[in-house]
């Protein structure tokens, strides 16, 4: 997506872009970015989109539509609203439309790029804690979000709770995306041996100011790209085949032979 400040032209885009996945794919697992609801610059700006769960209206239309299209919807983030506190946070809903996973971010990107630009995440939003993962058809889905893809014992800690596929939603920069997105989305599915799926953010957003890289992708245990978005808005679709995850863990057990 290349979301912007307009959280209903934002969420009526994911609402169409899902229904279309759904139409075209029937699949069992459908992921939006980070932020995909509202995406701007500033503290105020990010806290005028949040919500408090449930009963926001992002919450319940996310709801509404997994329980409608049969599917289990990993809906990317938004703003988590909890009193005076918020956070950035990916909720997943269950075919039935129920909420069966909430994660927080845990590592927040206050980060000066090499373009001088300046990101400052944890004047917007607080911490998380947890680890979380949730289950889809008998699988373990893991949860992270964005800068989290640059702290590998998150991912470990993933694969120890068994995992058998990573869903990073992200809105990744395009100055550190062109040469860190693909070969850390690749280095985290090698190392846990899982399918993972890393979601982007395209284009320009708060008035050009910044700018998001995209590609998203489909990673399988081994490290292969084996589904890539286009450097453009829309969508991309993979099969994930676990016989091959199981031979690729049983051929190199890993999990196996941690020490520190």
């Amino acid at each position: 997506m290349n979301s912007q400040g307009d959280l209903d032209a934002n969420l009526a885009t994911a609402v169409s872009m899902i229904e279309k996945a759904v139409a075209s794919e029937r699949p069992d697992l459908v992921v939006l970015p980070e932020y995909f609801a509202y995406l701007e610059d500033g503290p105020a700006n990010m806290h005028s989109s949040g919500e408090a769960f449930p009963g926001g209206r992002i919450h319940a239309t996310l709801s509404d539509l997994a329980r409608r299209s049969g599917i289990t919807l990993h809906a990317g983030s938004i703003v988590e609203r909890e009193g005076n506190r918020h956070f950035n946070t990916t909720l997943v809903f269950g075919p039935d439309g129920a909420e069966i996973a909430r994660y927080r971010k845990i590592h927040l990107f206050d980060v000066d790029t090499p373009n001088g630009i300046s990101y400052r995440e944890s004047d917007s939003v607080g911490r998380g804690e947890e680890v979380v993962t949730y289950e889809v058809g008998g699988r373990t889905v893991g949860c992270a979000i964005c800068y989290d893809i640059r702290f590998p014992e998150l991912f470990r800690a993933l694969r120890d709770k068994g995992a058998d596929v990573i869903v990073l939603p992200a809105a990744f920069t395009l100055m550190t995306g062109k040469d860190h997105w693909e070969v850390l989305a690749r280095a985290r599915a090698v190392e846990t041996q899982t399918y993972f799926l890393a979601v982007g953010q395209t284009g320009t957003h708060a008035g050009g100011r910044k700018a998001c890289w995209g590609h998203t992708m489909a990673i399988d245990p081994w490290g292969h790209v084996v589904a890539q978005c286009s450097d453009t808005v829309g969508m991309v679709s993979a099969t994930l085949d676990f016989d091959y995850a199981a031979k690729v863990r049983a051929d190199v057990p890993v999990a196996n032979h941690h020490v520190l």
